[in-house]
């Protein structure tokens, strides 16, 4: 790539804390902040409008709340990434926040400028990243959920299952973007996020897998 910079929109319905995050960043060296947004709408148009790699996100705004968001984005945007920076230290927040697609979660009282860039620049490399006091507690509860399942297909998300379905059924990447009405880029996106998830690196394996759940013989064209 030409522009290594990371490209960041910055979500707060605060405006003196968007200045701040945005300070912050800017004086980070390879970041640039492309736009603020008041609240969930105005951080998707601004998505929409701008493509950019990582979205600064609070919880907390009008209209679509920053977990509203970050589920928009997991599903329409896959390719950006959702860092929540948020007052609310309730393990629930963290699993919600974590259940819609967050790639990491800061408490506003602990993020200080380096800890913030550390996870911006995270997410950006496609990791997670969660405050120290936030993956201990996020650990812990989720090792006492008696609610987790061992099902793999439960940790893709319904786009994620239809690419997944296209790709064991011979399409190539031009050709499901064309049949979804995506761009090729947010195939690949959803391409590169499920076999993570499935902790599978081929084609190959993937046709496996999907052989073994039954999900080729629900693609009428295979």
């Amino acid at each position: 790539m030409s522009d290594a910079r990371v490209r960041i929109v910055v979500a707060d319905d605060h405006a003196l804390v968007r200045e701040g995050i945005r300070r912050v960043l800017d004086e980070e060296p390879g970041f640039e902040v492309v736009a603020e947004a008041a609240d969930g709408r105005e951080a998707l148009a601004r998505v929409q409008e701008l493509g950019p790699d990582v979205v600064v996100l609070d919880i907390s705004m009008p209209g679509l709340s920053g977990l509203d968001v970050a589920r928009r984005l997991r599903e329409e945007h896959p390719e950006v990434r959702a860092l929540i920076l948020s007052m609310h230290d309730d393990t629930e927040y963290v699993l919600r926040a974590v259940r819609a697609g967050a790639a990491g979660y800061l408490l506003k009282d602990d993020a200080g400028p380096q800890l913030l860039r550390q996870a911006v620049r995270a997410v950006h490399a496609g990791d997670s990243f969660f405050s120290p006091a936030v993956a201990s507690r996020l650990t812990d509860a989720l090792r006492a959920d008696p609610t987790a399942s061992d099902d793999p297909l439960e940790a893709l998300t319904g786009r994620e299952l239809e690419v997944l379905r296209l790709v064991t059924g011979g399409r190539s990447n031009k050709q499901i973007a064309t049949e979804l009405g995506i761009s090729r880029r947010t195939v690949e996106s959803h391409r590169e996020s499920l076999m993570r998830k499935l902790g599978i690196r081929s084609v190959a394996g993937l046709t496996r897998f999907a052989l073994e759940h039954g999900l080729l013989g629900n693609d009428p064209a295979v």
